[in-house]
């Protein structure tokens, strides 16, 4: 079968459209978005940007364990939740644990200052949800907030740096409430790790202290208290192995612990938080205490899907852009034999790249809030359309600017282009517990080092800069993913859970930080466990590659698919090949790795005997995975 034609299984074709027309009775609710824009108007063309500065390749081996698994940024983190579920605890528990030592010791990405998206599987009940905890426009945002006096949108420092992008944090109610349904030890014994490193101090890693360094300028200018925290008294970053303390974020846990979620917003925590935004001297913002106390997470049904027959892939619903971006690239794959392909082949970049420019055309056009807009959720996964998507590439010219399709049911209103800054800094952390419940959570505060705010010891996001910065495009269309009261902007994150199609059990889960890239993380190691069966470190060890919504074909710089045969055969086929060093995945998996009770493998790479739970960390990022034996 030649490889240049879409792949014609009907097994596989029909497979994927029974599983799809499954998921259409799913719901993808809330979310945010890029634009939507007629056919006649030109499509955005969405550059990739950077998260948090590249720190290095540290090559990084596959971790077993029997009784369980956790995969996170820190090794302090990761120690953390270990601890926690030797003890008896949840997967749910483990996240909080690690989550409040990744607030500590990977500050620059995460924190109770932002917010998250968890998906929690529950093997008990064989139910798996989707946790919504992210920041919220304060009720008086308005579209103008980040035009600027003389009415051109704000540049980067002046939207970010300062109170005006802070969005109400969700983090923290959002634990909280997955606790209260998923947790089996106390809410305040999962703050104990953190407290304990808070008080004695921790050493700044290398990844933390590169971060630093990169940010040092917006940081002093920024002043107390972030400046003498992060620098030291030359201005300059505070280096690695430097003991790192910091009293008032133990103190900020403590009353969380005692006080449940309430404690951080309402009362004294809250007032803190409310004062920094709205006193900022230069860039004051607009949250108030109503805005925290009324904070609701939300809980949601998760988007899926079935890819080569014996996996169902399943993702966070709007307002994460991530599940729907990722099953409609694995829909297009479907129609192809990427087995036969290769990895690291000049074929397979070619046709993933073509993938991601149709995915990225229709998030770009059609994935907003659906509490503000309506989403064409089951048109975008539709088999049909996925059909006729993947129809539209050809194995020996790229399509260069993709331009997004008409899925059934999408209405015919148009939509202005996107100009949000999307520049996230964000973490990711998998875990599977000793009863097979698992947490895909990935978490963030937007830009590194969020807004540069500082309250009682932990950063504030600056997520409202994912909202478009203009209220309508040039050609007069209102924008999707504009600011609006209370609204949640538009995320690319993508934390993903797999089962076994046809028997429904865990098979594993994954996710990444990144930005707009994170898409690509996730989907190309789901394609390099399941069509080139890898293992989990093997997937996520693969190179980095991918476009979005124009011609440019990004590489990762040093990579096995960073060669001159390999751009040379890309570039003749019309890609515009960007090699770059910013790739900087952060990928972290957790998956079962032995034969099933029932006799049946599964077909994800296994290696019997080693342990019931194997872990995968990206060497590009400090974090590791262990378990308990």
């Amino acid at each position: 079968m030649s490889a240049l034609t879409p792949f014609p299984s009907p097994l596989r074709t029909s497979a994927f459209a029974l599983s799809l027309a499954a998921l259409l009775a799913l719901s993808a609710c809330g979310g945010n978005d890029d634009p939507v824009i007629p056919p006649a108007v030109a499509e955005p063309v969405e550059q990739f940007v950077p998260p948090e500065p590249p720190s290095g390749f540290t090559p990084k081996a596959i971790a077993y364990a029997n009784r369980d698994m956790v995969s996170a940024a820190n090794p302090l983190a990761v120690n953390a939740g270990v601890d926690i579920l030797a003890r008896g605890g949840s997967a749910v528990d483990a996240a909080i644990a690690v989550q409040m030592v990744l607030n500590l010791v990977e500050p620059q990405s995460s924190g109770i200052g932002g917010g998250a998206f968890l998906m929690h599987f529950d093997r008990g009940a064989g139910r798996l949800l989707a946790y919504d905890g992210r920041e919220t426009a304060p009720r008086a945002a308005t579209g103008n907030m980040f035009i600027g006096a003389n009415g051109q949108p704000l540049g980067f420092t002046a939207a970010v740096d300062g109170g005006l992008s802070v969005g109400t944090p969700g983090l923290v109610r959002m634990l909280e409430a997955a606790h209260r349904a998923h947790g089996r030890l106390p809410w305040a014994d999962l703050f104990a790790p953190a407290i304990a490193l808070a008080d004695n101090g921790f050493e700044i890693s290398a990844r933390m202290s590169t971060s630093i360094a990169g940010s040092a300028d917006r940081i002093r200018a920024q002043g107390e208290p972030g400046a003498s925290y992060f620098l030291q008294a030359n201005g300059t970053a505070k280096t690695t192995g430097t003991l790192l303390r910091n009293p008032e974020f133990a103190a900020t846990l403590r009353t969380i612990a005692a006080g449940g979620a309430n404690a951080f917003y309402t009362g004294a925590i809250a007032q803190d938080i409310v004062n920094k935004v709205r006193n900022h001297p230069t860039n004051p913002g607009r949250m108030t205490m109503e805005d925290l106390a009324g904070y609701t997470h939300r809980v949601r049904e998760p988007v899926c899907g079935v890819y080569r027959v014996t996996y169902r892939v399943c993702g966070m619903p709007t307002p994460s852009s991530g599940g729907i971006t990722t099953l409609q690239t694995l829909g297009i794959l479907q129609q192809f034999d990427v087995a036969r392909l290769g990895a690291n082949t000049a074929d397979s970049v070619h046709l993933i790249s073509e993938a991601y420019r149709l995915a990225y055309a229709d998030r770009a056009r059609y994935i907003a809030d659906s509490d503000f807009i309506g989403v064409p959720t089951a048109g975008l996964l539709d088999p049909a359309y996925l059909r006729d998507r993947a129809q539209l590439i050809s194995m020996t010219r790229s399509i260069g600017t993709p331009t997004a399709g008409t899925p059934p049911g999408a209405q015919p209103l148009p939509r202005g282009i996107d100009n949000s800054l999307n520049l996230p800094s964000t973490s990711h952390v998998s875990i599977i517990d000793r009863n097979g419940n698992a947490v895909s959570m990935t978490t963030t505060i937007e830009n590194g080092f969020g807004s540069l705010q500082m309250v009682r010891g932990f950063l504030l996001n600056n997520q409202l800069t994912d909202f478009s910065f203009t209220e309508r495009d040039a050609d007069g269309n209102l924008i999707a993913n504009r600011v609006e009261p209370l609204k949640r902007p538009r995320s690319s994150m993508a934390p993903t859970v797999v089962f076994h199609a046809q028997t429904g059990d865990l098979e594993g889960v994954i996710g990444s930080p990144g930005g707009s890239a994170i898409i690509q993380y996730v989907t190309k190691s789901l394609v390099g466990m399941i069509d080139w069966r890898l293992n989990v470190q093997q997937a996520i060890n693969l190179p980095n590659f991918g476009a979005q919504t124009n011609a440019t074909t990004s590489i990762e710089q040093g990579s096995a698919i960073d060669n001159a045969a390999l751009r040379d055969n890309l570039a003749a086929r019309g890609h515009t090949v960007a090699r770059t060093t910013a790739f900087t995945s952060g990928l972290h998996g957790a998956v079962f790795n032995s034969i099933r009770p029932n006799g049946d493998p599964g077909q994800f790479a296994r290696n019997p005997g080693a342990g019931v739970y194997a872990g995968g960390s990206d060497p590009r990022r400090e974090g590791i995975s262990r378990g308990n034996n």
